[in-house]
C-alpha cells in the first residue's frame, strides 16, 4: 500500500497549555466537529485600494463568487474527509469553509495530531501541541484547521467598577456619552443591522425591555440571538460573560435604538471566534453593515492560522463594506502579560479592525470637559494599545508618527488603537445585567459604542463607510473630527499631540465625522 505524504499546516504549531494539569488523552469515541479554513479561488486578487472610493463594497453574492473556495478545492477537502472515516456536515463556497465530523480517534489519525485533556482553573479542555498534518495535496488549499483544541482563544474586555473604589467617580448613561461626542442628530440606526460577536453568557428580553424603558427608548430595540458551532444565548451569571453581552447590547441600542441587533453567539474557542465573525459577515438575513468585537488576547497566545484566519475574514469584511469595530484590551500596553514585555490584543491589532482604546471621560452637558487615557493602575485596567509585533506597518499608518515597539529589538508595525472612547469603569456605563444595575467600563464598552456611531453614519449618509483605516490615517478632515487626548499612559506608551498607542486619534466628534464623510 502506498504511503500518504503529508504536509504541516501552514502556521498550525500549537504550544501546549500553559499552567495545566495534564489528565490523560482525549476520549478516542468523542464527537467532534472541525471547520477547514480553504483558500480563495486561485485568481482571486484583493483589491490595492481597499477602503477608498476606487473599490467599492461588494454585496454577499458578488463576493461569494470572486472570493469563495474553488469548487474542486472543495471536491478535493470531501476526498480527503471519505478516504479517512469523516463526514462532511456541510460546505459553504462563499465562507470557503468546510465542516468535517468524526471522533477523536479518526481526528487524530485523520490530521496527524494527539489530543489529550489538560485542567486549569478555569474548566477541563481538549488540547493539542505541534503542528497539524494534511495530505500533499490539500497543503496549498487549506488554510487552517480549527475545533481540534478547544482552549478558550480570547476573554471579553469588560471591567466593573470596584466596590473598594473611592466614591468620586461618576457614570453615564450611553445617551449620554453619545451626547459628549456630538453624535449625529436626527439619526437612529434605522436600516442598519450592528451583529455583536460574543463566546459566551447571553441576555434576557425583561431586561433590555426594563433597561430600554428607563431611558425613554421604546419601542426596545430590536435583538436578535443567532447560534453559531452550538453556541446559543445562555444568560445566568450576572459576574460573568452576561454582563459583556448586555454591555453591547445595551450601548449600540440605546444610541441607534432603530437598528437591528444581532448577537451571534459562539463558542470560546478559536473556532467559534473565526466561525462566529464569518457567520455574521455572511448573514443573508440581516446582513449587518458594522461589527462589533469585544473580545480578544494577546497576539502571543494565537497559532499564526488563527491569526491568519481572522485576520482573512477582517479583510473580507472590508471588501463587503463591513466596519468591524474591535476592543483594544484592558491590560495596558502589558495587555495583562506578566512577562515584562509588551503586547498588543488580537484581533484589534489586525490592520483590518477599527481597534477601540479608552479614555477617562468627565463630561459636561455641552461636551466632554476633560478627557484622559484610561490608566487606573495594574489592578484597576488601563487601555490596551501599543505596537504588533505579528503585523508590519500599514501603508495608510506610515504618516502617523508609529512608535517602534517597546520590546527588545524594537519592531516597526502597525500600531494600535485608531480611536478611543469613554472606558474607565470609574467613569462608566450605567447597565442592567440579570437584573442588577450596575457601572461598566472597558473598551469593551467604546467598540459597541463607537459601532452605534457607525450605524448612524451609515443611516445619514445612505451608505457603508466600510473599512475606514485608510481614510482615518491619510485624510486631513477625518481624523480632525477626533478630540486629541494627550495626557496619560498606558504604561509603555504616552499619550502626545497627534495619533498615539494610548487612544489612536482620539475621541469621535460625530458631527464632525459625518460632515468629513459627507465631502
Amino acid at each position: 500500500m502506498k504511503t500518504e505524504k503529508r504536509v504541516e499546516v501552514r502556521g498550525s504549531h500549537r504550544h501546549p497549555l500553559e499552567n495545566a494539569q495534564n489528565v490523560g488523552k482525549a476520549d478516542a469515541g468523542e464527537h467532534v466537529e472541525v471547520t477547514l479554513l480553504l483558500r480563495r479561488k486561485p485568481g482571486a486578487v484583493v483589491p490595492a485600494t481597499l477602503g477608498t472610493d476606487k473599490t467599492p463594497p461588494l454585496s454577499i453574492e458578488e463576493f461569494e463568487s470572486q472570493h469563495g473556495a474553488a469548487p474542486n478545492d472543495i471536491k478535493a477537502v470531501e476526498a480527503f474527509a471519505q478516504s479517512h472515516g469523516l463526514t462532511v456536515v456541510r460546505t459553504n463556497p462563499g465562507q470557503r469553509t468546510v465542516v468535517l465530523a468524526g471522533t477523536v480517534g479518526v481526528l487524530s489519525q485523520a490530521f496527524g495530531t494527539e489530543l489529550n485533556m489538560q485542567k486549569t482553573p478555569k474548566g477541563v479542555f481538549r488540547t493539542r501541541s505541534g503542528p497539524i498534518y494534511v495530505p500533499e495535496g490539500l497543503g496549498p488549499i487549506v488554510d487552517g484547521v480549527f475545533g481540534l483544541d478547544n482552549r478558550p482563544a480570547a476573554s471579553p474586555k469588560f471591567r466593573r467598577r470596584s466596590v473598594a473604589a473611592h466614591s468620586g467617580g461618576v457614570s453615564y448613561k450611553p445617551t449620554q456619552v453619545a451626547a459628549a461626542y456630538q453624535y449625529p442628530t436626527g439619526a437612529d440606526g434605522t436600516g442598519q443591522c450592528i451583529a455583536l460577536l460574543e463566546l459566551g453568557g447571553g441576555f434576557r428580553q425583561t431586561d433590555l425591555q426594563a433597561y430600554f424603558s428607563s431611558l425613554g427608548v421604546t419601542p426596545a430595540p430590536s435583538v436578535l440571538a443567532v447560534g453559531v458551532d452550538g453556541g446559543t444565548n445562555a444568560p445566568g451569571d450576572a459576574n460573568g460573560a452576561d454582563g459583556e453581552v448586555m454591555l453591547d447590547i445595551e450601548v449600540s441600542g440605546a444610541i441607534a435604538a432603530r437598528a437591528t441587533i444581532a448577537v451571534y453567539f459562539a463558542p470560546n474557542t478559536d473556532r467559534g471566534f473565526i466561525d462566529g465573525l464569518v457567520a455574521a459577515m455572511h448573514d443573508k438575513t440581516n446582513r449587518p453593515s458594522v461589527v462589533s468585537i469585544s473580545w480578544g488576547s494577546p497576539e502571543s497566545g494565537w497559532t499564526q492560522q488563527a491569526i491568519n484566519g481572522l485576520n482573512q475574514a477582517l479583510q473580507d469584511a472590508g471588501m463587503l463594506g463591513i466596519t468591524v469595530c474591535v476592543a483594544a484590551g484592558d491590560g495596558g500596553s502589558s495587555d495583562g502579560g506578566t512577562d515584562g514585555l509588551a503586547h498588543a490584543d488580537f484581533p484589534a491589532s489586525s490592520p483590518f479592525a477599527l481597534a477601540c482604546g479608552g479614555t477617562r471621560l468627565e463630561a459636561t452637558s455641552k461636551g466632554a470637559a476633560t478627557e484622559t487615557v484610561w490608566n487606573d493602575g495594574a489592578d484597576g485596567g488601563a487601555t490596551g494599545g501599543g505596537v504588533s509585533d505579528v503585523f508590519g506597518l500599514p501603508t495608510w499608518q506610515q504618516g502617523a508618527g508609529v512608535p517602534k515597539s517597546a520590546n527588545p529589538g524594537h519592531k516597526v508595525g502597525r500600531g494600535l488603537p485608531d480611536v478611543a472612547g469613554n472606558a474607565d469603569p470609574e467613569t462608566g456605563y450605567e447597565i442592567r445585567v440579570d437584573g442588577q444595575v450596575m457601572v461598566i467600563g472597558g473598551t469593551s464598552a467604546v467598540a459597541p459604542l463607537v459601532a452605534a456611531l457607525v450605524a448612524l453614519l451609515n443611516q445619514k449618509l445612505n451608505r457603508r463607510i466600510g473599512y475606514l483605516n485608510p481614510t482615518l490615517y491619510t485624510t486631513a478632515a477625518i481624523h480632525g473630527a477626533f478630540r486629541d487626548v494627550t495626557q496619560g499612559n498606558n504604561g509603555a506608551y504616552s499619550a502626545r499631540a497627534g495619533w498615539d498607542a494610548c487612544t489612536g486619534w482620539g475621541s469621535p466628534n460625530g458631527a464632525k465625522l459625518l460632515a468629513a464623510l459627507s465631502q
